[in-house]
Formats: C-alpha cells, sequence, structure tokens
C-alpha cells in the first residue's frame, strides 16, 4: 500500500525556520519524484517544491525560492524540506504527493502556522 505521511508542521515566528518530513512506504522510492503542496484557506493549492530521485532534478515555486530546499534520504526513504525566513503568508496545510506532473498518491497534511 503506497502512503505519504508529512510531518514537522508547527508555529513559528516571522523569520524562524521549520522542517518538514514526508515519510513514504509501499513502492520504490527512487522511482518516482515526490512532490510538496501548500494550501492556505481560502486559496487554491500550490506547488512549492518537488525533486525527483533518479535524475536528481528540483524545482521550486517562485514564492519559496531562496528561502525553502528540498532533500532526499533515499536510505529512509524521505523527503524533507527545509523551511528558512519563514513569512505569515506562509502559513498553510502542507502536504506532500508521489508523482510528476501527475500526483497520483497524497499524504495527510501538517500544519505550519507563521506570527508575524
Amino acid at each position: 500500500e503506497v502512503q505519504l505521511q508529512a510531518s514537522g508542521g508547527g508555529l513559528v515566528q516571522a523569520g524562524g525556520s521549520l522542517r518538514l518530513s514526508c515519510a513514504t512506504s509501499g513502492f520504490t522510492f527512487d522511482d518516482y519524484a515526490i512532490g510538496w503542496f501548500r494550501q492556505a484557506p481560502g486559496k487554491e493549492r500550490e506547488r512549492i517544491s518537488c525533486i525527483n530521485s533518479y535524475d536528481r532534478s528540483i524545482k521550486y515555486g517562485d514564492s519559496v525560492k531562496g528561502r525553502f530546499t528540498i532533500s532526499t534520504d533515499s536510505r529512509k526513504n524521505t523527503v524533507c524540506l527545509q523551511m528558512n525566513s519563514l513569512k505569515p503568508e506562509d502559513s498553510a496545510l502542507y502536504y506532500c504527493a508521489r508523482g510528476d506532473p501527475m500526483y497520483d498518491y497524497w499524504g495527510q497534511g501538517t500544519l505550519v502556522t507563521v506570527s508575524s
């Protein structure tokens, strides 16, 4: 069974950092891309980053470029998202999902709240 589980969210002050993790299981990790998405209340879901383990390609959305860093740990089948210089507008529910550009499995979200 394919599973993805995001964790690491929390409350942080503006300018602070958080590190999110996406633990995966049930498929060959290196055969798929994993993407991070977020959705704030009243806003559309936004893809903020994705990484392909097999070709090492990485993409970032303009809103997080230069502040967020995505990485993988193939030994643990995990994708991490290091978020620095957080802003109140980064507050959202963050999800990870498998696949690129078509995402077929989604994990439960982890909530990030950035206070001003």
